[in-house]
């Protein structure tokens, strides 16, 4: 136990060296004040796990003392003690927000008893406090970088439904953060002392997922050799973070509704029902509208899952976010590696933000987690980007355009995209490679010097910037 001080607050200097006698034999410090006045200026100055407050003091009204401490210094639990005990006062005093009260005279083991109760429920309360702050701090909104107006009006809408009960659809292509924002709604809800725990629904078969969601008995099939809980159960009063709940099948679906709708499940194997009170925060990278109209998912558990949806744009939608977030994990990982990269080149860092990121947020992350790793700089150019993204997604290449206008705007985009970036980290190769030689540069990739000379220009490329080696181009 962290704070094991308590304050007596009491005009009988018997009592007040009695307890502390008792409960020092206990392991707790004990101080003792003689009026009200004393013990206010004590637990303003020093730090109290506990007060043993009596109710009638020569300074002071007892209620009164209880009102301002629970006002100033409200992780300061309090055990009122009097001789003029009456039920009414009792009452008065807890609903002032006193733990407990004893009436005097009482005895050793009464005392224990009492302080030990309020000191075990203040440790609760305290772990509890804890783990909130802690989930705040990793679920932080500045955790989740973003100053997009969407994110931004993103953060709002979590900040209204995250203390309700109300159930949430975070919808998202992949790599978007969904499983970031679905415990940023958790760390702000009344359950955030209690279990957040995540299920990927697209990892395990239909057998598997319903033993996982629901738990199974002993015997239920073959393997199952002891009773097994499931998510549902570890999640009860918490909340359960379900993920790509497309891929549940429509039995499943079915079973997830009546959790949905009164709380009840039952076991595989079981022949009667338990009951939960989970909150759900489901999570989707498809389009469950259009899986109803084609029969893949249940309308009527659509609605239930859609109560409060919230859309996480892709990163390519959110372009002005992509240089923090670069700049967020680079930070990140050249501190992991103990690396000091300052940052990204201007031509790498437009390519960057230009770059479709398919993978969106994840792959962006993965990206610069690799760049630092490879990279000996202490600036990221364009060049170590182009080897990291070269054998990486183009950017719609799968999927065939429709009209003239769709065809002359992919060959726009590639040539913007993809062309041009690949074709300036090809000439600053060759002139690092010839130490800003033009001549040089140009017989070794075998182009004319003139044609060299003006694809730079265009590039507006610096053939002096790369003729130090040491340097590692522009921008270091």
């Amino acid at each position: 136990m962290k704070n094991k001080r308590i304050l007596v607050i009491d005009d009988e200097p018997a009592l007040g060296k009695g307890c502390r006698l008792v409960l020092s034999e206990e392991g707790y410090e004990v101080d003792i004040c003689m009026n009200g006045m004393a013990g206010i200026s004590a637990l303003q100055n020093e730090n109290y796990g506990l007060a043993l407050l009596d109710m009638k003091l020569p300074d002071m009204n007892g209620m009164d003392i209880l009102r301002r401490i629970r006002r100033e210094q409200p992780g300061t639990y309090v055990i009122v003690i009097t001789g003029y005990s009456t039920v009414q006062n009792a009452v008065k005093a807890m609903k002032l927000g006193a733990y407990d009260y004893l009436s005097k005279p009482f005895s050793d083991d009464e005392l224990i008893f009492a302080v030990n109760r309020a000191m075990e429920k203040k440790q609760l309360s305290d772990e509890n406090k804890a783990l909130k702050e802690q989930l705040l701090n990793r679920f932080s909104f500045t955790n989740i970088v973003g100053e997009n107006k969407t994110v931004l009006d993103i953060f709002q809408k979590i900040e209204k439904v995250a203390p309700t009960e109300t159930t949430v659809l975070i919808c998202g292509e992949s790599g978007t953060g969904k499983e970031l924002f679905a415990g940023a709604i958790h760390a702000r809800s009344q359950r955030a002392s209690k279990q957040l725990v995540a299920l990927d629904c697209s990892t395990l078969s239909p057998t598997l997922l319903e033993s996982e969601l629901f738990g199974h008995v002993k015997g239920a099939f073959t393997g199952a050799v002891r009773d097994k809980p499931g998510v549902f159960q570890m999640a009860s009063d918490g909340t359960l973070f379900m993920d790509e709940v497309s891929n549940l099948t429509l039995e499943i679906q079915g079973k997830l509704l009546r959790v949905l709708e009164s709380g009840e499940y039952k076991p595989v194997g079981a022949n009667s029902p338990k009951t939960t009170s989970t909150r759900i925060i489901a999570a989707t990278n498809q389009d469950l509208q259009h899986l109803v109209e084609q029969g893949k998912f249940r309308n009527d558990l659509y609605y239930r899952l859609n109560v409060f949806p919230v859309y996480l744009p892709p990163l390519r939608d959110r372009r002005d976010d992509v240089p923090k977030l670069a700049y967020h994990f680079l930070r990140h990982y050249s501190r992991k590696t103990g690396k000091n990269i300052k940052g990204f080149a201007d031509d790498a860092l437009e390519m960057l933000t230009n770059y479709d990121w398919p993978g969106n947020v994840r792959q962006l992350k993965n990206v610069v987690e690799r760049l630092v790793i490879m990279s000996d700089e202490r600036v990221l150019d364009l060049l170590n980007l182009m080897d990291q993204l070269r054998s990486g997604h183009v950017p719609g290449r799968n999927s065939v355009p429709q009209t003239q206008a769709e065809l002359q705007a992919r060959k726009d985009s590639i040539l913007t995209e993809q062309f041009l970036p690949l074709q300036k980290a090809f000439l600053i190769k060759a002139l690092k490679e010839s130490r800003g030689n033009i001549a040089r540069a140009a017989a070794t990739v075998g182009i004319k010097r003139p044609n060299f000379h003006a694809m730079i220009k265009k590039h507006h490329i610096q053939a002096e910037a790369y003729r130090n080696p040491q340097e590692g181009g522009p921008g270091s």
